[in-house]
Order: C-alpha cells, then sequence, then structure tokens
C-alpha cells in the first residue's frame, strides 16, 4: 500500500531531508586523498545527531546480515551500494558513492551522491554525470496522473542511450513514515505501468548505473554490493514529494 502523506508529514520529511543534504555536502566537502571512510562516517554521524536527529541507517537489519555498523554507506570505484565505513583510505582517482538516511521527528529523509576524489578518469565522470542527470530525468515524470512506470521508463532509456547499464537488482522506493515503503521504484521498466501517482506520495528516486554490465553480487560482509566485472559504478538519489500535482525535491540544503 502506497502511503499518502498530509501536508504536515511532509514537512517532517522535508526537515528530515534538508539534514541529509546538509550532512552530504558536509562529507563531500571532507572527502579527499588520504581520508578514511570510517572518517567521514564520524563526521556524518556528529553532524545529524548535532541536529537532533538520527543515522536512519545505523543498527539497519536486514535477513541474513549483521546490522549495519555505519552511519552512511560508503560505496567506493566497484561498489554499487551498502558499503561499510572502515579503515579503507580514499585514493586519487576514486569514486565514493555516500548515501545518507536520517530520522527525525519520526519520519525519515533519504538521499545519495557519488564523489570524484582527485582527478578521476574522463569515463568516470562522464558516468557520474549522466547518472546524476538520469535522476532529474526520472523526477521529471514523477508528476500527478504520470505511473511509476513513466519514472523507470525515462530513467532507462536515457541510461542506455548512452551506454551504461542498469542496476536491475535494486530500486528506489517510497520513504517517509517508514525508510522503505511501497511502492518500488526500478531503474528500468514500461512506460504507462504500475501505480498511478497522486499528491502526496513521497519516493526516494536513485539510479544506481555501471559503466560495465548490470550484474552485482554481494559482498562476504552481507551488505557492499559491488558490479560481478568489477567495473566503476554510480548512485545518485533524492527524496521527492508530490504536491500541487508535481515533484518536489525535499532532500536539499
Amino acid at each position: 500500500m502506497i502511503l499518502i502523506k498530509s501536508k504536515k508529514e511532509i514537512d517532517y520529511i522535508r526537515e528530515s531531508s534538508k539534514i541529509v543534504a546538509e550532512t552530504l555536502q558536509l562529507v563531500k566537502s571532507y572527502a579527499e586523498v588520504g581520508k578514511s571512510t570510517l572518517e567521514l562516517d564520524k563526521i556524518a554521524e556528529d553532524y545529524i545527531r548535532s541536529n537532533n536527529a538520527v543515522p536512519a541507517f545505523k543498527g539497519y537489519s536486514q535477513a541474513g546480515s549483521i546490522d549495519f555498523p555505519g552511519t552512511i554507506c560508503s560505496s567506493l570505484n566497484e561498489e554499487v551500494v551498502h558499503g561499510i565505513p572502515g579503515n579503507r583510505i580514499l585514493q586519487n582517482g576514486d569514486i565514493l558513492s555516500v548515501d545518507v538516511g536520517v530520522l527525525k521527528n519520526g519520519y525519515f529523509g533519504d538521499a545519495a551522491i557519488s564523489i570524484a576524489v582527485g582527478d578521476v578518469d574522463k569515463e568516470v565522470l562522464r558516468l557520474m554525470e549522466v547518472t546524476e542527470k538520469s535522476l532529474y530525468i526520472g523526477i521529471e515524470q514523477a508528476k500527478v496522473n504520470n505511473r511509476i512506470g513513466d519514472i523507470s521508463f525515462a530513467i532507462q532509456e536515457y541510461i542506455e542511450s548512452n551506454g551504461f547499464s542498469i542496476v536491475k537488482d535494486l530500486c528506489g522506493h517510497g520513504v517517509g513514515k517508514y525508510l522503505h515503503e511501497d511502492p518500488q521504484i526500478p531503474n528500468f521498466g514500461k512506460a504507462n505501468s504500475g501505480a498511478k501517482i497522486k499528491n502526496g506520495m513521497t519516493f526516494a528516486i536513485e539510479p544506481m548505473i555501471n559503466m560495465g554490465n548490470y550484474e552485482v553480487q554481494v559482498a562476504n560482509d552481507g551488505w557492499t554490493v559491488v558490479t560481478k566485472d568489477r567495473k566503476p559504478s554510480a548512485h545518485y538519489e533524492h527524496t521527492i514529494a508530490i504536491i500541487n500535482n508535481v515533484a518536489e525535491i525535499l532532500s536539499v540544503s
């Protein structure tokens, strides 16, 4: 069931999402050669808690895995999503995907960016640019009387026309009262399919795009999703709300 949010609920989601956006920009400002992902994680957690909010990912559980130990998901290069922060040091040429969730006043915000560390290969930069643009192309289709499949189709069409691959095992989702709600929002699909979009719906749209093949696997830690061919992947995400028939991006500072 897709939850319809009231104006007050959307305002709470907006507040959590604003903290997410500010956290992402703070982490980006510190993401440089020589920093560890664990250092970035502490910066993120301290900032979130200073805003009387809770890191939504920390302690998150899923079947067959340890509870997620970090505040951020920090995924480097061939890691698509759900990378666990640790002692790995950022190197020149890395790309780092950072995903952040925040819980405040009982409502969640969720967003992600990919960050270029130092001098990054031109084709990897193009992967990042195309992935980010596909997010906004998808958001444009999130409007009343369109369907979820219109978001999925728009992202797929743009990504594949640029020669990249869409991760099919993972998708966007509803967000707000819970971190993950209905509907699922794949980054591929048929136009005019799926649930109709209505005012008051809140979504996390998040293209996860690979330079090589679309296939992925889960690492031994039970969380980190990596590309099977070990080629780079990029990830961008926004929390949005459908207000006055169109999408408003909530995860902005």
